[in-house]
């Protein structure tokens, strides 16, 4: 491997989304929260304490989205969803509304982007939330964006598309 090679890769790693930059106290509480996630409270406190230290922090949001998506709270993941998509817009030098990013902004595409990538899925989380808590039309518009923004589709937006399809195809017969 050359040397270009390893900068490259540590470039990628010390991206956010993989902990970069993280306070070394919030990351202590992120993995405290994952050590008592069996424990709602417990693990919410951990994850409310590494926002306090570190309130923008995409390692720390992709935490608490992880928390409510998977313990069922989904209003309260859609909520951190949105929060996240502002930190990747951000981070990405991206409109901060998602509707007006366009391809070529970023490396949307390229597994070797890491924030643009955060930003895809992000969005793809932000549709499917959207859906499943009954926003047809906004998910829809979030997954129209991902297929506009990657069209080898790389995120697997088509998914959410075809479960939208289906949906239609349900309500006609």
């Amino acid at each position: 491997m050359t040397l270009a090679a390893i900068e490259e890769m540590t470039d990628v790693l010390d991206a956010p989304v993989f902990g970069g930059g993280l306070p070394p106290e919030a990351e202590n509480l992120l993995r405290q929260a994952g050590q008592y996630y069996d424990q709602a409270e417990t693990a919410l406190a951990y994850l409310r304490e590494a926002r306090r230290l570190a309130p923008d922090h995409a390692a720390v949001l992709i935490g608490l989205y992880r928390f409510f998506f998977y313990k069922g709270r989904l209003a309260e993941a859609l909520e951190i969803a949105q929060t996240c998509l502002l930190r990747a817009a951000i981070d990405n030098s991206l409109p901060l509304d998602w509707r007006l990013a366009r391809p070529g902004q970023a490396a949307f595409a390229s597994f070797d982007a890491p924030m643009a990538r955060f930003f895809m899925f992000v969005l793809k989380g932000y549709a499917y939330l959207n859906m499943r808590l009954g926003d047809i039309e906004e998910g829809r518009a979030a997954v129209m964006k991902l297929l506009e923004l990657d069209p080898s589709d790389k995120v697997g937006a088509a998914v959410l598309l075809a479960i939208l399809q289906q949906r239609e195809r349900d309500d006609v017969d």
